[in-house]
C-alpha cells in the first residue's frame, strides 16, 4: 500500500518542488520509502509502505523492460502470480517478486484492456513516454481513493486530497453541490470533492489525459453491468459457490510478506472472515477489536466469544471519551473533506492498536450492502408497498406527535413521490438531513435538490429488481464507496496500515448481486446465506442477538465531555461568520436536541464536522 500524486502540464504549470510538496503530505500511507519522476511534462511522486516484495527492486516510480512506461500506483493486485505466468506465455520476464511490476508490464503488453485481467484494490497512474498520454486507473468497488484537479489544461492527482489542497495553484473554492450531498447522506460522493476543480475519480473507471490537457474518462466496469436476467435460487447450490468464492477471496488477501490480522467486532462479517482466514492459517491468526465502557456499544464480550472459539491471538483496547477527545482535532486533517461517519473514531483506534502487531488488516465492508443486513432493505420494501402509499401521510402525522423511534418513523414516511426513495431511506436511517431540512438548512428551493442520485438506477435492468435491490444498488454506489471506504483507507493508513476487503472481491459482488431475495433477507432474517455458510464454522448461539453498528455513544458524549463541541462550532457568531448554512435552522436543531430528541445528534455532529473543517481549513 502506498501513496502517488503527479502532475500532467505543458505550460510548467507545475514544479519538480510542487511534486515534492505534494507527495511527501502522503508520508504516512508509505513510511518506507520515496521515490520521483520528472520530465518538464509528466511528474510522479511514490510513498511506498512495504508489504509485498520487500525488496529496493521493487520501488516506485517504475520504468518497463522497453522503456517506455512509468508508473507509480497504490495498493494490491492479488492475482499478480497467476498473471505473471501470463507474461511468461508471452515471452515476458519480470525482475522483481512484486506485482508491480506485473501490472506495468501487462499495460505494455495488452494497454488500457490490461485492467480487466487484475483482481485486486488500486489506484494506477501510468505515463507513456512515447506519446505523451497519462493513463490513471482506479479498483471496480472503489477501495483505494483516487483524487484529482484539472483546469481544462492541466491536471494533479493525489491519493488524498490534501496532497493537492496544499498546492497554490489549485483552487480551493467549496463546491456547494458537495455540500448538498454532505448533509444528506454524511459524505461527498464522487465524482464530486468538497472543492471545485477537484474531483474522484470514480470506481470502475479509468482516465486518459493527453497533450493540451485533454481529459477522457472511460467506465470499464459498473454493478449494473453485473446483474443477470436470472437469479440463484437454490440454499445448497449458492452456499457451495459463495464458500468457494470467500475461500479464494480470503487466501488472495493473506499473501504478503509482512504480518497479518483481522479485525474482529464478533458480528457476523467480520466472523465469517476471520473464520475463513483461521481455517486456511497455519498458526492464530491476529484478532482485534475495540470496545466502550458503555454496554450498548461493547461488542468485546461477543468478539471475545467468536476468537476463543476458532482460537485467534486476540488484542482489546477499551476506549473513554477522552480516547475520542484527543482524536477529534486530528479529523479534519485525516479525512481532508468534511466527513461525518462519527465511526471514524474507533475505526482509527482500533487502526492504532492493530498497526502495533500487523501490517495487513483484512475488514468486512460489503457485507450488508451485498447480503441484506442494513434496515434500509426492509424500509424499501414497506415504503413501496401500494398499501401504504394510501396511508402515509395521515400516519406521519401520527407518528409525528409521538416519542423519538415513532417520530423517526414519521421522517421515513414523510417524502414527496417526485423522490428518489434510497437515498431518502438512507437519510433517514442514518438520522441525517432529509431533503426539505437540506433545502432550509442551505436556504435553497427543495426542488434543487431532487433526484441527485440517478447514477445507481440501472437505464434497462435485465430483471425486475426488488425495492431492497435498488436500495442494495444505491447503498454500493455511495455509500460504501464514499463512506465506508473512505473511512477504512483513511483511518488505516493514517497508522500504516493495509486494510484488505474479502467482500469486495469483484466475483462475490457479481454472485451478491444476484442471488434470489429470498436468501437475502428470509423470515425476518437478515443476511440469511451469509449466515448459513458462517454457521459451518461457528454455533449460531454465538450470533442471537440484534445487529449493532460500528458505532461510539455520540449522542451521550455530546451531552457530557463533548458537548464543548457545540458551543465551540455552532455558536451564532461561528455559524454566521462561515456563512454556508442558515443559523436559524442551527439553533432550532439544538433546542429539539436539549429537550430530548436524541436521535437528532448525527446532524448536530454533521453540523460540528463542518464547522471544524472550515475553521482547519480556513475557508
Amino acid at each position: 500500500m502506498c501513496g502517488i500524486a503527479g502532475f500532467f502540464t505543458h505550460r510548467a504549470f507545475f514544479s519538480e518542488a510542487d511534486l515534492h510538496k505534494a507527495t511527501r503530505c502522503l508520508s504516512h500511507r508509505g513510511p518506507d520509502a520515496e521515490g520521483y519522476y520528472a520530465d518538464g511534462i509528466a511528474f510522479l511522486g511514490h510513498r511506498r509502505l512495504r508489504v509485498i516484495d520487500l525488496s529496493m527492486a521493487a520501488n516506485q516510480p517504475m520504468v518497463s523492460q522497453n522503456g517506455r512506461y512509468v508508473m507509480v500506483y497504490n495498493g494490491e493486485v492479488f492475482n499478480f502470480r497467476e498473471l505473471t505466468s501470463l507474461l511468461n506465455k508471452a515471452g515476458v520476464y519480470c525482475k522483481t517478486n512484486s506485482d508491480t511490476e506485473v501490472i506495468l508490464e501487462l499495460f505494455a503488453l495488452h494497454g488500457t484492456g490490461f485492467v480487466h485481467l487484475l483482481n485486486g484494490m488500486f489506484a494506477i497512474a501510468i505515463y507513456d513516454k512515447t506519446q505523451h498520454h497519462l493513463y490513471l486507473f482506479r479498483d471496480r468497488m472503489g477501495v483505494k481513493p483516487l483524487y484529482y484537479f484539472w483546469n481544462g489544461h492541466d491536471f494533479a492527482f493525489a491519493s488524498e486530497l490534501k496532497a493537492l489542497a496544499i498546492l497554490p495553484q489549485v483552487d480551493t473554492t467549496i463546491c456547494q453541490a458537495a455540500l448538498h450531498h454532505f448533509f444528506q447522506i454524511g459524505c461527498i460522493p464522487a465524482p464530486l470533492s468538497i472543492y471545485q476543480n477537484c474531483y474522484k475519480l470514480e470506481q470502475g473507471t479509468y482516465a486518459v489525459v493527453s497533450g493540451g490537457g485533454i481529459l477522457q474518462l472511460n467506465t470499464y466496469w459498473n454493478l449494473q453491468q453485473q446483474l443477470s436476467d436470472t437469479v440463484v435460487d437454490n440454499l445448497q447450490q449458492a452456499k457451495q459457490t459463495f464458500a468457494d468464492l470467500m475461500t479464494s477471496s480470503v487466501r488472495y488477501r493473506m499473501i504478503a510478506d509482512v504480518p497479518f490480522g483481522t479485525f474482529l467486532s464478533g458480528g457476523t462479517d467480520s466472523s465469517l472472515i476471520t473464520a475463513i482466514a483461521q481455517s486456511v492459517a497455519s498458526k492464530p491468526v491476529n484478532t482485534f477489536t475495540i470496545g466502550f465502557s458503555d454496554v450498548q456499544f461493547n461488542e468485546t464480550p461477543f468478539a471475545r466469544k467468536v476468537a476463543q472459539q476458532l482460537g485467534t491471538n486476540h488484542h482489546e483496547l477499551m476506549l473513554t471519551e477522552k480516547d475520542a477527545l484527543r482524536l477529534i482535532p486530528e479529523l479534519p486533517g485525516i479525512y481532508d473533506e468534511p466527513y461525518a461517519d462519527s465511526s471514524a473514531i474507533p475505526t482509527l483506534l482500533v487502526s492504532k492498536m492493530a498497526r502495533q502487531h500487523v501490517t495487513v488488516i483484512l475488514s468486512g465492508e460489503g457485507g450488508d450492502e451485498l447480503f441484506g443486513g442494513y434496515g434500509t432493505h426492509r424500509w424499501a420494501n414497506r415504503l413501496s408497498n401500494p398499501l401504504l402509499q394510501l396511508v402515509k401521510t395521515p400516519l406521519a402525522a401520527l407518528f409525528g406527535k409521538m416519542n423519538s423511534r415513532y417520530r423517526r418513523v414519521a421522517a421515513l414516511l414523510n417524502y414527496s413521490p417526485q423522490q428518489l426513495l434510497p437515498p431518502h431511506i438512507h437519510a433517514q436511517e442514518q438520522y441525517y438531513f432529509s431533503q426539505p431540512e437540506t433545502a432550509s438548512l442551505l436556504q435553497l428551493l427543495p426542488e434543487k435538490l431532487l433526484n441527485s442520485y440517478e447514477k445507481f438506477v440501472p437505464n434497462q435492468p435485465p430483471r425486475k429488481l426488488t425495492p431492497a435491490e435498488q436500495q442494495a444498488l444505491f447503498e454500493l454506489t455511495y455509500y460504501l464507496p464514499d463512506d465506508l471506504l473512505v473511512k477504512a483507507d483513511r483511518a488505516s493508513m493514517h497508522y500504516g496500515l493495509e486494510a484488505r476487503t474479502p467482500f469486495l472481491d469483484y466475483r462475490v459482488v457479481a454472485f451478491a448481486l444476484n442471488l434470489h431475495p429470498n436468501l437475502k433477507i428470509k423470515g425476518g432474517v437478515s443476511k440469511y446465506l451469509l449466515k448459513q455458510l458462517l454457521f459451518d464454522y461457528l454455533p449460531p448461539n454465538l450470533f442471537n442477538r440484534p445487529k449493532w453498528g460500528f458505532g461510539v455513544p455520540m449522542a451521550r458524549w455530546l451531552q457530557t465531555d463533548l458537548q464543548f463541541l457545540i458551543k465551540q462550532y455552532l455558536n451564532q457568531q461561528t455559524v454566521k461568520n462561515y456563512g454556508l448554512v442558515h443559523y436559524p435552522a442551527v439553533e432550532q436543531l439544538l433546542k429539539q436536541f436539549e429537550k430530548g430528541q436524541q436521535y437528532l445528534f448525527n446532524r448536530i455532529w454533521q453540523l460540528i464536522v463542518l464547522h471544524q473543517w472550515l475553521e482547519k481549513h480556513k475557508q
